[in-house]
């Protein structure tokens, strides 16, 4: 693998991590709290309505670390494993865990169930929020990143959005690690969009929700409407509404768009270092599986 895809990958995982640390501060704000408190939010400060120590991240790349410890110790898949891993980081009394993770970890807790059936409120963005690992560990296959995309997701969530969405922003990952231009993001997201049109996301409604179609809508709105990795993270997560998700997931797309040099030094030097170690050790791992 090259220098710069490595960089790319770094960058996706990286800023993923940032953007939750980043955007922990302001969940559940609306943009005129955040502004009346912060001005614009800008540091990793911690705080937040978890309370969390400067750096700090949460349960987004919690899940995403506890996903990729299963696909390297097994040098690929094994859908216990994963299981098993997020169960034990829900009994390691994380500092936040959503309701539909929480309940299909139990429900695997109990009755052993790797599927829960397809229900409507499924459709919240935690199965999304966590499959980098994936994306990662399969940039050259494509059959393997759906199959282990929607295994893992269908352990908490099993619903057609949450799907397409999961699939959509992890080829798009995909194809800025491989170094492709946004265009290939844009088509990525018009295909999403004939989907399923409540993806649609210009005129931006302004929702920033758990709900997987505001969270996706946030992003890529984001996304596509700033030039740099920080603007992209600031105004993301200054949008409020589940901001450490939204965040997480707009730093992993400009930070597999612009590499890891374009991630502030400040945010990288604030980040939580054994989180930060980690992701370094997770990158090289699963970029390795693709050789």
């Amino acid at each position: 693998m090259n220098e710069q895809l490595m960089d790319r990958a770094l960058g996706a995982y990286l800023g993923f991590a940032c953007g939750d640390a980043l955007g922990a501060t302001v969940e559940f704000m609306s943009p005129k709290q955040i502004q009346s408190r912060y001005g614009v939010h800008t540091e990793m400060i911690g705080g937040g309505w978890l309370g969390l120590e400067p750096g700090q991240v949460t349960d987004d790349t919690q899940m995403s670390l506890a996903l990729g410890r299963a696909i390297i110790e097994h040098q690929g898949w094994n859908l216990k494993s994963v299981a098993d891993n997020f169960l034990a980081w829900l009994e390691s009394d994380p500092p936040d865990v959503g309701n539909t993770c929480r309940r299909g970890l139990v429900r695997y807790r109990d009755e052993g169930v790797l599927m829960g059936l397809p229900r409507e409120d499924d459709a919240g963005n935690g199965a999304c929020m966590r499959n980098l690992p994936v994306v990662l560990a399969t940039l050259n296959r494509p059959d393997d990143f759906e199959l282990w995309s929607l295994e893992q997701s269908h352990i908490t969530h099993h619903n057609p959005l949450s799907d397409a969405a999961t699939l959509a922003l992890g080829r798009m990952t995909n194809q800025l690690i491989h170094g492709q231009p946004v265009e290939a993001c844009l088509l990525e997201a018009k295909r999403l969009i004939n989907q399923y049109s409540e993806f649609a996301y210009h005129p931006y409604p302004s929702k920033a929700s758990a709900y997987i179609v505001d969270t996706t809508q946030t992003v890529l709105h984001y996304f596509f409407n700033t030039d740099n990795f920080e603007s992209c993270l600031i105004a993301t997560v200054n949008q409020g509404g589940d901001a450490d998700t939204t965040g997480a997931l707009a730093g992993m797309l400009a930070g597999a768009k612009y590499g890891l040099a374009q991630i502030p030094e400040r945010w990288l030097a604030q980040l939580d270092s054994r989180v930060g170690a980690e992701i370094r050790g997770q990158v090289a791992a699963l970029i390795k599986m693709n050789n």
